[in-house]
This record gives C-alpha cells, sequence and structure tokens, in this order.
C-alpha cells in the first residue's frame, strides 16, 4: 500500500509540478487561515466569556489554536486520540503562553505522526503546581482541502439497494445502491508477514492481506461498474486469535458475545492505530485515481449500536459510556476517511427502536436510539463537531409480521416507541433540527439494513411483495434519504427462522438463482425504479387498504 506523496525535487515531472502548484496554494490557504484566526481572536464579542480554546483549524502543514483564558498564565496540552481527560494524560505541553485571548499555531507533523488526530486541551496554571483544565478538549475538524483524494459524491439513479449476495443478480435487477459487510479481523495481517500489504501510519507500520482485499476488489469493481454507490459496513469479529482480538476488539468486549461481533478498540495506542489503518486502506483503495474504478462512498461503523450487546459488544455499560466509546472511534474513522477522500461518508448505525430500547436487552446492553443520537450530537459540539450521517434499519415492529403499515408503535409524533416504515418520514425531519445541523445542512440517512419475512401460508409472499412495494414509494419521495438498501437477497438457513429474501433458499448444490427461487417480491424489486413500476405494484394496493399511491404522500 503506498504511503502519502513525498515532496517534488529538482528535475520536475509534470505531476510534482502540478503537485508544487499545490503545495503553493496550501500555504496561501495557511497564511489566510492565520490572520483569519487571529481576526476571530481580537474581534470576537463573546471570546472573553469562553474558557479554553475555541477553535482549532488545520492546514496541509500546520495546527492553528485560538482560545480564551482568564487565568494569568496558561498551558496547553496534546492528547492522543485514545486518551481520555485525565490528570495523567496531561504530560505533552505543546505550549505556554499568558491568559486572555490568544492564538498560535504548530506544526501539523510531529515527526511522523499526524496531529489531525490530536485534540487541544487548555489549563489553568495556579500556584504550587496545581492546573485545571479550562473549557473542554477541542479537535479539528478535517476538510476536504486537505484529501489525498479529490473524489467527486457520486449520484445514484434512484434509492434502490440491495446487501448483495450475487454480484451478477444484483446487476441485473438493477440496483443502484450496495451494500457489503468488511471484516476487520480477516483484513488485518500479523506483522511482517510475506507478501502482506502494509500501511504506513505515524511512524508505525501495520500489515494487511491482500487475499482478503482482492475478494472485496472482485465484489465492489463490477458493481461500480454498473454505477452502484458502495457503501462498507465495518464490523471486528472475534477470530480466535487472542493477540489480534487484544488489539482490535473493545478491552469490554466479552468472549460469550451472542453474535461475536465487538466494539473496536480506540482505547489504546496500538488498538487505535490499527483501527485507523484499515480505514484508510479502505478509503484509499476505493478513491485513488487510475484505471481501476472501484469506488466506495459510505462508511458504516458497526452495527445497530443501540443493541450493543448484541452487535458491537463492549461489555454492560451504560447508554452514556458507550456513546462516548463509539464518538470517540468515529471521530477516528471520519478524520481518516477524509484525509484520504474529499467525499466519503461516515454513518452511525442504529435499528428501529427509537424511545423505547430493544426488549431483549436491559438497559446495560441495549438502549433507545433516540436519546443516544442526541447525547453523541451534544457532545461531538462540545469537542468540535465533524461530519457524520445517520445508517438506520426501520425493521417492522414485528419482524415476523411484514405488513408494516399495521405497526401500532409506530406513532407520528417524535415520542414514538419505534420509527418504521409506517412513520418513517420522522426521521429526516427530526435531523432538519437546527441542533442537528452541520455547517446548515441535515445529516444524510441511508436505510442500509431492512427487509420483510414471508410468513408460511397462501398470502406470506404477497405480503412480503406488497410491504416492499408500500416502502418503496415511501422512501421515494421523501428528501433526505438517500438509499433503501433491502436485506436479503437470498433466504439464509441461520436467521432465526426470518425469510426475508427476494429469492428462496436451495437445497446445497443446488443452483441460488435458479427461476424457481424467485419469489414475487423479486420482480416487484426489479421494476421498483422503472416506469413500468406502476403495473408491478398495482397489486399491493387492496393488501395494503388503500386507493391509490398518492395516499401515501406525506
Amino acid at each position: 500500500m503506498r504511503p502519502l506523496p513525498a515532496r517534488g525535487h529538482p528535475g520536475r515531472s509534470s505531476d510534482e509540478w502540478a503537485e508544487l502548484s499545490t503545495q503553493t496554494k496550501q500555504r496561501a490557504v495557511t497564511l489566510v487561515a492565520w490572520f483569519s484566526l487571529l481576526l476571530l481572536c481580537t474581534f470576537s464579542a463573546h471570546a472573553a466569556t469562553e474558557e479554553g480554546i475555541r477553535s482549532v483549524r488545520a492546514t496541509a502543514e500546520s495546527i492553528f489554536l485560538t482560545g480564551h483564558a482568564s487565568n494569568a498564565y496558561v498551558r496547553l496540552v496534546e492528547l492522543q486520540p485514545w486518551q481520555s481527560v485525565v490528570a495523567s494524560n496531561f504530560t505533552a505541553t505543546v505550549a505556554r503562553t499568558n491568559g486572555g485571548d490568544f492564538a498560535l499555531s504548530l506544526p501539523r507533523f510531529n515527526g511522523g505522526r499526524d496531529r489531525l488526530f490530536s485534540s487541544f486541551l487548555a489549563l489553568g496554571e495556579e500556584a504550587g503546581d496545581k492546573v485545571a483544565p479550562l473549557g473542554k478538549r477541542c479537535f479539528a475538524e478535517v476538510t476536504a482541502q486537505l484529501s489525498l483524494h479529490q473524489v467527486p459524491f457520486p449520484i445514484a439513479a434512484s434509492k434502490k439497494g440491495l446487501q448483495v449476495e450475487r454480484v451478477d443478480d444484483a446487476i441485473a435487477l438493477g440496483v443502484q445502491h450496495a451494500a457489503l459487510n468488511v471484516n476487520f479481523s480477516q483484513m488485518l495481517a500479523r506483522s511482517g508477514t510475506t507478501n502482506g500489504l502494509a500501511w504506513p501510519i505515524d511512524g508505525h507500520t501495520v500489515w494487511f492481506r491482500p487475499s482478503y482485499l482482492e475478494s472485496l476488489d472482485r465484489q465492489i469493481l463490477p458493481l461500480s461498474k454498473a454505477s452502484n454507490v458502495i457503501s462498507l459496513i465495518l464490523l471486528a469479529y472475534a477470530s480466535g486469535d487472542a493477540a489480534q482480538d487484544a488489539i482490535l476488539l473493545h478491552p469490554g468486549y466479552v468472549k460469550s458475545a451472542p453474535n461475536k461481533l465487538g466494539a473496536f478498540n480506540t482505547t489504546t495506542a496500538e488498538g487505535a492505530r490499527h483501527f485507523r489503518a484499515c480505514v484508510e486502506v479502505l478509503a484509499d483503495r476505493y478513491a485513488r485515481p487510475g484505471t481501476n474504478h472501484a469506488r466506495v462512498a459510505n462508511f458504516i461503523l458497526g452495527n445497530e449500536v443501540n443493541s450493543h450487546w448484541f452487535w458491537a459488544n463492549m461489555g454492560r455499560v451504560s447508554m452514556e459510556t458507550f456513546a462516548e466509546d463509539y464518538l470517540r472511534t468515529a471521530r477516528v474513522a471520519a478524520t481518516a476517511l477524509r484525509r484520504i477522500s474529499s467525499s466519503a461518508r461516515l454513518y452511525l448505525s442504529l435499528e428501529h427502536h427509537w424511545n423505547i430500547r430493544y426488549p431483549g436487552g436491559d438497559a446495560q446492553q441495549a438502549f433507545a436510539g433516540r436519546p443516544f443520537l442526541d447525547y453523541f450530537n451534544r457532545r461531538a459540539q462540545e469537542e468540535g463537531d465533524f461530519e457524520w450521517h445517520l445508517a438506520f434499519h426501520p425493521y417492522p415492529e414485528n419482524l415476523f409480521e411484514p405488513r408494516t403499515w399495521k405497526d401500532r408503535s409506530a406513532t407520528t409524533n417524535t415520542d414514538t416507541p419505534r420509527i418504521t416504515f409506517k412513520n418513517i418520514e420522522l426521521l429526516p425531519r427530526y435531523l432538519r433540527q437546527p441542533a442537528l445541523l452541520h455547517r446548515g445542512q441535515p445529516r444524510r440517512v441511508i436505510l442500509s439494513e431492512q427487509g420483510f419475512h414471508n410468513p408460511a401460508g397462501p398470502d406470506g409472499e404477497l405480503w412480503q411483495a406488497a410491504a416492499y412495494a408500500y416502502a418503496y414509494v415511501k422512501v421515494a419521495q421523501l428528501d433526505g434519504i438517500d438509499a433503501f438498501i433491502l436485506h436479503r437477497h437470498i433466504d439464509h438457513p441461520h436467521e432465526g427462522g426470518l425469510n426475508l429474501g427476494l429469492r428462496r433458499r436451495v437445497a446445497p448444490g443446488a443452483d441460488p438463482l435458479g427461476l424457481d427461487t424467485k419469489k414475487p417480491i423479486y420482480d416487484v424489486f426489479r421494476l421498483a425504479d422503472t416506469p413500468a413500476w406502476r403495473g408491478a405494484f398495482e397489486f399491493a394496493l387492496p393488501v395494503i387498504g388503500i386507493q391509490q399511491w398518492e395516499d401515501l404522500s406525506q
């Protein structure tokens, strides 16, 4: 894996002259940023009332800090991304200054380490070597101007998506969004593995398995060429290798976790370094220019984290404890993505319990999505907001009942117990609140996993197909939701008895793409974003109990 490009030298190629021009522009941006921050610090009407660091800005070469302190003497310290705000971590002093308004700059790189991932904290120094934090620590938000690869975000022809199992069938279905799982445990290789791929990071090297990355290529490349917007679901399964699991899985992970899925370990230097390397390798591999047009736009952090015991295990913890850990990890991921790609998006993952928790878990195993999202957003803004979006799973309230229009716990107000397809319009409406905006714009939403079971009996597959038609019509007309990615492609024998596929499963050795495996939902899905959709969907109107699709308009 190639490192970030080195600077040019005499006898430059055309590429190097282009890079030199970029460096000149970056220096100009640095000067503009410096003078802007001085003006901000000098003339802001409320600077004197806010203690501590008020802003951190990054350029290609520098980190700029501004703030205010009422103490006579102030010490500014740097915290690594895995470090919490406790006195034992206040050892890396980067500057001392007098009280009042202050503005100063630091080199962005400290040796081989990139300070984009660091936070900074002001300490008021008192007699007897006592120090007290002033305000909150502050992170820099990495902007697209700093990205290694300038890549436009792809525009899909429709919202129709699928968690793909067979690429050829997905392309035949006209899928526009595809979601694929990525297991970091399978990506990583032991240090110095023969023929491994090396990724340099902060003076260290992290190694990866080429075979695993090539297996992703074989799925992503044809889907990209078919104009799909690709979403990767980032996961950490227990591998059984104790040394690797100690690096990758959160220290609180319980070995008896139901699905062997852990929260990521960003609590240690080694864990944070490996996690960041995994994200950067994927971002670079699927954003770099060249003849390989495999592209990935979306990166989903974990799975259904409001039921963390089951899908992102870090032991029994409170909502706040989990949110703080997930926030740290999300910030590392968002910074890593933007450092590499100018357009890649990071998504948080929530399931449909909005104001109640999953009833299969207690208060230390699951929590409601809405208070978690509000807490996460508030804490992110306190320490420096960054770009994140939402990957939501609006399954029916009863996963074995596909007729989601009958959901009783999906009400029309923000206190609704669940958000399902019956009241899905509440979600983008909630995210349009001023407190949740980022740079004046709402967070984007993708529906990255949800599906409809077909019960046994003569009407089961009919209800499944009608449910998809109902959901697709509702989502297609909603601004703020970019994708509806169906789960699943083919029925799975080990999914708790659910039959969610477009196709029926077959006996071992049989052809899973045989004509006899298609359910009625298959053609409804295929035609959903074509001019023939009304004819394909008409059967569903009496099943749902409406006269016309316009009756679903919000």
